[in-house]
Formats: structure tokens, C-alpha cells, sequence
């Protein structure tokens, strides 16, 4: 029997991944993380509100376990909101869920639930741990593939997948409620979380405007030329076709890219992407070896992993697409590479090549 801490959003996943662990003898105590003062009675939301803490505690009450809430807004507001902002303002596309994984949620919890005394850290995350008979921990895509959240934890070590567990990934979530509807939590029909939990309005530009103010700039095409204008490149994601404020023009313009001020847009085609590179890359057990076939890799939570052959220089890595090729990839994006189901690590896209 091992002392474990979850963490509880009060999510159905948090839920289950604390029933299961209860019910495999485990000594288990819940833990949700105080990070946003989102309001509370908002649909899509499943992490931050006041009414999830008290669904967390609900479930822990049914469950019979200990039951704590750590404030963890400064870490957060810190480490993910103002990297989110100053990632917009310096012209690329962050990921905050990446970001909320690897500094706060998942590695900062690791290292508070160590401290005091746990053996392990579990939480609702859909993936699946495999252990090799040298202790070797390699980190897999779960049960249900429509679920896969591999992509947000590539940034894992083994001192943490060993202390690590995921008790959600060998269900699918249509087992999971049916599973918390027979246990008669109050977490069994609750949605999925999703958008950005500290932007309830999902208003995005409005949200970094009144961060960010007024920075006009120029829109233009791929070969120079001058279509418009802006009042903040902040508000432009590489991809984004709707709300360029263009027109007339005999085909949907895209945005490529960003420089500076400047916003360049081009038509569909010119959205391919043959090669990327990336940096702060860490790998989940080792490096894949030089030339190493059957790789693919996933540049978008939920995007299609696609064939891809890397030159690695230590921290850093260059990712050529070997058959199709990817569409609006932006800086500041994830690039995760996979050999088969496994997760092998990955890093942060600071340039692409078309």
C-alpha cells in the first residue's frame, strides 16, 4: 500500500482516478489546487471555479479520504498567465496547458506532494504508464486515443513518471462515467473542461488587449504587398483565416506569420510546413538514437502524428516532415514525438520552414 496524493479538480477523471486508487488499497488523499478565481456557474469549465472545489470535496467526503486545498494562484499567475501574455506579445502561440503541466499542475505538485512525505502523485491525466524489468518508466497513449493527453506532459522525467499515477488511462471515459454514475458521484455527468480556464469569456484578444493596449501594424501578403492594418499583432494566430478585416481578394487569405508588427498572411498552400525546429526539448526516458526510423511526431494537442526524421543537438532539435506536412504551425507551440503509442519527449517550436 502506497500513500498517495491526487490531485482533484473536481472533474469526472480526478474522481475516478481517486476511487480506483481507494479501492486498490491505497492510502489517498485529495489535494485541489487553488489557481484562478474563475467565477463560478460557467459551462466549460472543470478545474478553477469555486463549484469544482466543492465537487472535489464532495467526492473526497463520499470517498472517505483526507481533504486539502493549496493555494497555488501566485505559482500560477506567475509561471503560466504572464508567460501566456508575453508568448502573444513576442509573436508566437503558447500552449498553456503545456505550460500549467510542466510548471505548476503536474511538476510543482510532484515536488510539494514528495516533500511532504507521499510516495507517489496521481491525477486524472489520460495516459498510461509501462515499466521495463530495469525500473525503465515509458510513458504511452490511454485506452480511449480520443482522450490522449500525452501531448501536455511530454516534458516528464523518470524520477517523476516513477513516483507517477495515472489510473484513468487503462478506461475509456464512457466507463468512466458509467463507473462514477454506479459509485453515485455527483462528478458522473459533469462535461469535460475545456478552453482556457483563466479566460471565462473565451475572449482571448480582449483578454491580452487590456494587457497588451494598441500596437497597430501592417497586414501584407506573402510577397509584400500591403492589405490592411491592424491594431495589435497579439491578436493573430499563424493559421487564423476569420477577423483579418481583408477583403476583395480572389481567394481566403491565412495568417503565416508574424514579425514585429507585422502580420503576413498567404493563401492555404502557403500554410504547409516542411520543417521546424525546437528547443528546451527533454526526453521521457533517452534520446531517440541518430537516424532512428519510425518516428512521428504532433505539433497540436489533439493533431495527427505525422512521419518525421530529427537532427538533435542537445537541447535543441530540428524536425523534418517526411511525408505530409503539417498546416499553420506557429512558435510557441509543443512538438512531441512518438515512436508507435509511446510519448519520447519533446520541446518548444521557435521556427518553421515552408
Amino acid at each position: 500500500m502506497a500513500q498517495v496524493m491526487v490531485a482533484m479538480s473536481g472533474g469526472l477523471d480526478s474522481t475516478m482516478a481517486a476511487a480506483l486508487l481507494v479501492e486498490q488499497g491505497h492510502d489517498v488523499t485529495g489535494v485541489h489546487l487553488k489557481m484562478a478565481d474563475t467565477p463560478s456557474g460557467l459551462p466549460g469549465k472543470g478545474c478553477c471555479t469555486l463549484d469544482d472545489a466543492r465537487d472535489a470535496r464532495r467526492v473526497a467526503d463520499r470517498l472517505g479520504i483526507a481533504f486539502y486545498v493549496w493555494d497555488f494562484a501566485d505559482a500560477f499567475a506567475e509561471r503560466v498567465v504572464e508567460d501566456f501574455v508575453d508568448a502573444y506579445a513576442a509573436g508566437r502561440t503558447p500552449n498553456p496547458c503545456v505550460r500549467c503541466n510542466e510548471r505548476v499542475k503536474y511538476a510543482a505538485l510532484m515536488e510539494r506532494a514528495l516533500g511532504a512525505g507521499f510516495d507517489r502523485l496521481a491525477t486524472g491525466h489520460h495516459v498510461r504508464l509501462r515499466t521495463d524489468a530495469d525500473g525503465t518508466v515509458h510513458l504511452h497513449r490511454p485506452v480511449d486515443d480520443g482522450k490522449d493527453q500525452t501531448y501536455v506532459l511530454y516534458m516528464a522525467g523518470q524520477d517523476q513518471l516513477r513516483r507517477s499515477a495515472f489510473p484513468v488511462g487503462e478506461h475509456r471515459k464512457s466507463e468512466l462515467r458509467a463507473m462514477a454514475a454506479e459509485r453515485g458521484f455527483v462528478t458522473a455527468a459533469k462535461p469535460d473542461s475545456h478552453d482556457i480556464c483563466f479566460i471565462p469569456s473565451g475572449d482571448t484578444a480582449g483578454f491580452l488587449s487590456a494587457r497588451l493596449g494598441r500596437r497597430p501594424g501592417p497586414i501584407v501578403d506573402v510577397d509584400g504587398t500591403r492589405l490592411g492594418s491592424h491594431d495589435g499583432a497579439y491578436r493573430f494566430t499563424v493559421g487564423q483565416r476569420r477577423g483579418l478585416g481583408i477583403g476583395g481578394l480572389d481567394e481566403p487569405r491565412f495568417v503565416t506569420g508574424t514579425r514585429g508588427d507585422t502580420i503576413t498572411v498567404g493563401r492555404r498552400a502557403d500554410l504547409a510546413v516542411t520543417s521546424v525546429t525546437a528547443e528546451d526539448v527533454t526526453w521521457t526516458t533517452a534520446a531517440p538514437a541518430p537516424g532512428q526510423g519510425g518516428l512521428t511526431a504532433q505539433v497540436r494537442y489533439h493533431g495527427a502524428p505525422l512521419p518525421v526524421a530529427l537532427d538533435l543537438d542537445g537541447d535543441r532539435m530540428a524536425v523534418t516532415f517526411t511525408g505530409e506536412q503539417p498546416l499553420g504551425v506557429a512558435p510557441g507551440q509543443a512538438l512531441v514525438v512518438y515512436r508507435d503509442d509511446e510519448c519520447l519527449g519533446g520541446g518548444t517550436i521557435t521556427a518553421t520552414a515552408r
